[in-house]
């Protein structure tokens, strides 16, 4: 897209923007952005079409890379439609007793409509990246057939459509239900509390999803890997392995479907939290009383800062290229960087023209700079964690290499180191997150840390392109591998999948940085909303809430945990029973273990007949159906604990105790997350580099060999780890502040 047509694209918002400035901003600037925020949205839906069209336009390939790419399409269809199916029963019961329940004076059966309209966003956000996923990771593939720069311009393209669908969809829903409920009369209280149900229905379609599709991914990755690279000798993603569709499947499910409703749900709850704390101001010092917009204007910022954030992302994509020979991280990165420096300077435009220079409530003087301020350093935060994530994960780094020297003397000592550098890793990112909030609150209070999780997941639009991009080049690389495709063309899609791990360290960064931010306020949004000025620790109610609140991530660890490990034994026992019942597997892996080490065009004849007969022969589809059935068997019970907790206690224990319950949750969750995510990927890379063979002691170790054999039982062991409690407990706290800040006006 050439300059020109960026200019005339973005010009009706321009010159929207030109037209609102104009008017009188202490009396109508709130009416009036209230009805543009909607055009943010729309404005990205439209990008996602665009982009979307155009991925599919691209060539797919080979007919066995056509065949290939349609059963992993198939299969992540089968479990979208299957899991959907389950938690459209949960949405329309929970919208039932809401509709019930919210027929009072400060909420309003309408809460339920917010809930639907939640949780059909988040739900068509993981459909519409899944969509595209697994239409741009063969066509990856095939234009890394010929170039890397192609390869990356697709994967990313695919990337996009997730991100500015996620967005999009956040905005546009907030958006147009804001205007909707702000077009009835209501006091501006009430429409934000009706609209915290569209955070409760994000949230809840998130938990699920992501729960779900970490216990699908990983159960297939566990069976693939353990029977087939530990038990039978043969390369990842190998054709002969009945479970490599499965775990391509997996891919999409997890870390597309489910990592976007994850952020999306983060990005909803981050607004949210902060409109409501917003709404205190109202009335107060500086600001008009609350039949004057101008009042409104904290309560919009947020909205105003994520539409604004969506054209900064959308601007970033177009920088997004690399030449043949280049560096992906360095056109990502560059990408990412503009995006930020355009929203940093738009944030203090924005921040400006919206806020006094001052005002004062409870003895707190609130500054328009201070809130800017507030805004970086929720950036500058998620930064840093993401860099102390890429310490404690990446390739080659001091703490990963701890593992792959421990791994020399087997699985248990690789076990141990990995779990020592998990923990280890929790205190730098917590110290950060310390700071933040502390400095945050020095300059806006408590609404600064609600806006400085905002300013965090402003760009979410480009970050989560960056972060999709990654198990998209995951996918093209276990295609190209199953479609027998040169050494170069894998070579390639390694390149932009090694990138991909980098970049989804930094947004795991975000991500936990954001929940604990996002947490925090809404939080405080509770206080608020419950009428509760402090929370006293010496009285037993709130001690208690703070004990099972701490217990509660541990407990839903283990249901994750415990569920992976059941899908996988019977994902193992499944991929067992076809290696040794369908005789074709059973004599191809017999040829290659004959000849290992050797070329396959150095083979003989009739061992490349008997390879060539087991084409087709691995029952890919009955693998896909046992992950499908557990991870959607085994989702409900961590879900529901999710939802039920903060419910009974609020309920059983009053307000207090579960403010208590809150704190608690969210101190363990953020420090069980990190440690998980964390072990979990040091894990995985410390695998990598004994693939790719690394030195210890003087020796060369390689893939194959006893200490590499110890890092896939332990990247096994961290599996779940990373990809499925660990992500999941950062929805985990966000939900439950969620569920207390819809039942607060009951309690």
């Amino acid at each position: 897209m050439s300059y020109k047509e960026i200019k005339i694209t973005f010009a009706p918002v321009q010159y929207a923007f030109y037209i609102y400035s104009k008017q009188n901003l202490l009396t109508e600037m709130g009416q009036s952005i209230i009805y543009l925020i909607p055009i943010f949205g729309i404005l990205a839906l439209l990008f996602t079409f665009w982009k979307s069209a155009w991925v599919k336009n691209q060539e797919v390939g080979t007919e066995k890379m056509a065949r290939i790419a349609k059963s992993i399409s198939d299969g992540a269809m089968a479990f979208l439609k299957a899991e959907y199916k389950i938690l459209s029963i949960f949405v329309v019961a929970v919208a039932i007793l809401l509709a019930i329940s919210g027929n009072t004076e400060n909420s309003s059966p309408l809460v339920a409509l917010s809930f639907i309209v939640g949780a059909v966003c988040s739900a068509l956000a993981g459909y519409i990246g899944m969509q595209v996923a697994t239409k741009a990771n063969v066509r990856t593939t095939n234009a890394a057939r010929t170039s890397l720069g192609k390869a990356l311009e697709v994967a990313f393209a695919g990337g996009s459509v997730m991100g500015m669908g996620v967005v999009g969809l956040g905005v546009l829903g907030l958006g147009a239900l804001f205007a909707l409920y702000s077009g009835m009369g209501w006091d501006p209280n009430k429409v934000i509390t009706v609209l915290t149900g569209f955070s409760f229905g994000a949230s809840s379609i998130a938990l699920f999803a992501r729960v779900g599709g970490g216990i699908y991914t990983k159960a297939a990755d566990v069976g693939a890997d353990l029977v087939g690279k530990v038990e039978a000798g043969i390369p990842e993603d190998h054709p002969l392995n009945p479970a490599t569709i499965a775990d391509n499947v997996g891919d999409n499910v997890g870390d597309v479907a489910g990592m976007g409703a994850d952020l999306f749900e983060s990005y909803v709850g981050a607004i949210v939290g902060t409109m409501v704390l917003g709404a205190t101001f109202i009335g107060l010092g500086g600001f008009e009383t609350s039949n004057d917009f101008s009042g409104l204007n904290a309560i919009l910022l947020p909205m105003v800062l994520a539409g604004v954030g969506i054209i900064t992302s959308i601007l970033g994509t177009f920088f997004v290229k690399v030449a043949e020979g280049g560096d992906p991280q360095k056109a990502l990165n560059r990408g990412e960087f503009i995006s930020a420096a355009l929203m940093l300077a738009a944030t203090y435009g924005i921040v400006q023209w919206m806020l006094p220079t001052s005002w004062t409530m409870n003895n707190f003087e609130y500054t328009s700079n201070g809130i800017f301020f507030a805004v970086i350093i929720g950036l500058v935060a998620g930064l840093l964690i993401g860099i102390i994530t890429e310490f404690y994960t990446g390739t080659g780094t001091k703490p990963v290499k701890s593992i792959v020297n421990q791994s020399l003397t087997g699985a248990a000592t690789n076990i141990i180191a990995g779990l020592g550098v998990g923990m280890q890793s929790t205190a730098l990112p917590v110290l950060v997150l310390a700071a933040g909030i502390i400095g945050a609150h020095h300059f806006g209070g408590l609404y600064g840390i609600a806006i400085a999780a905002v300013g965090m997941l402003s760009n979410t639009g480009i970050q989560l392109a960056v972060d999709a991009y990654g198990p998209i080049s995951d996918n093209a690389g276990g295609i190209a591998e199953m479609a027998d495709l040169p050494k170069e063309v894998r070579q390639k899609t390694d390149k932009l999948d090694a990138v991909g791990n980098t970049t989804a360290a930094i947004g795991k960064g975000f991500a936990i940085g954001s929940a604990a931010l996002t947490a925090l306020a809404l939080f405080a949004a509770f206080m608020a909303t419950a009428g509760i000025s402090t929370i006293d620790i010496a009285q037993p109610v709130v001690m208690a809430g703070l004990l099972v609140g701490g217990m509660l991530p541990f407990l839903f660890s283990a249901l994750s945990m415990n569920a992976v490990g059941r899908a996988a034994m019977d994902m193992i026992q499944e991929v067992r029973r076809q290696f040794s019942d369908i005789p074709e597997l059973k004599n191809a892996l017999a040829v290659m273990k004959k000849n290992e080490g050797t070329e396959m065009k150095n083979w003989s004849d009739a061992d490349k007949q008997v390879f060539d007969a087991a084409d087709g022969k691995a029952e890919y589809g009955k693998c896909v159906e046992i992950s499908t059935k557990a991870s959607i068997r085994e989702m409900i019970m961590p879900g529901l604990l999710a939802v039920v907790s903060p419910v009974v206690v609020g309920f059983a224990g009053g307000a207090e105790m579960l403010g208590g319950l809150l704190a608690g949750v969210t101190v363990t969750g953020v420090l069980m997350a990190i440690f998980q995510s964390n072990a979990g990927g040091a894990w995985d890379n410390a695998k990598k580099m004994f693939e790719e063979g690394v030195e210890i002691q003087g020796k060369m170790y390689y893939k194959g060999s006893e200490p590499h054999k110890a890092t896939v039982v332990g990247d096994t062991v961290g599996d779940p780890f990373k990809d499925t409690s660990g992500p999941s407990l950062n929805i985990l706290l966000k939900l439950m502040s969620v569920v207390a800040l819809v039942i607060a006006p009951f309690l």
